[in-house]
């Protein structure tokens, strides 16, 4: 194996609630519905493609541009007070970065991105969004794009994971998947199956070898 990939949203920072919380808070100002499906729906999704989803499916009475712009502005308010690093999340980076060149590849806006390697200093030299490639998770552009930038074949790298389009993702370009399952919004079981599971994010040293 030549290379880890990280997500970010809940792999590294405990937020897929903060997300959850601070998009429906924003639907809910702008004349949106929230549905029963709508978390598990953006969950992967591009910039682009949760701003558009916002309008389109939830009803925010704002472009798809103004909507996302709303909600990044509030995680970045969200973050400012509190950055809810998953623990054991810095120390695993670290110990992966010791042995393997490392990145993230998340559908996290850049800016967010920049935040948490802001606050906790983390040797990460390639940090991929997703608003960069055409499509948002479950499509593998993402990563194969991370891959790319560290120089390596996806299918030499491990992909760190957690939910059921994340994991779709990175087992469609190729990679060794390591699951560490979202509490919050556990991912499919049908795609567990194809993963391996560990328990925390702790756990990961000791599965890279």
């Amino acid at each position: 194996m030549d290379a880890v990939i990280f997500d970010l949203d809940g792999v590294l920072i405990d937020s897929e609630q903060v997300w959850d919380d601070v998009r429906q808070s924003f639907a809910a100002a702008h004349g949106g519905v929230w549905t029963a499906t709508a978390t598990r729906d953006m969950q992967g999704m591009s910039t682009p493609e949760w701003g558009a989803y916002l309008v389109s499916a939830v009803g925010v009475q704002l472009s798809p541009a103004e909507a996302s712009a709303g909600v990044i502005a509030e995680m970045e308010k969200a973050y400012a007070a509190h950055l809810p690093v998953i623990p054991g999340a810095v120390d695993a980076v670290r110990a992966a970065a010791a042995r393997f060149p490392v990145a993230i590849a998340s559908s996290a806006p850049a800016v967010l991105i920049k935040v948490f390697l802001d606050v906790t200093g983390l040797p990460v030299p390639v940090a991929v969004s997703s608003e960069e490639c055409a499509a948002g998770k479950p499509s593998p552009d993402v990563y194969l794009l991370a891959a790319s930038r560290l120089g390596v074949s996806p299918a030499s790298c491990y992909a760190v994971e957690d939910s059921t389009n994340g994991l779709r993702a990175a087992l469609a370009a190729g990679m060794t998947v390591l699951a560490v399952p979202n509490p919050h919004f556990p991912p499919a079981a049908d795609v567990l199956t194809q993963v391996r599971v560990l328990s925390s994010i702790a756990d990961l040293p000791a599965a890279l070898t």
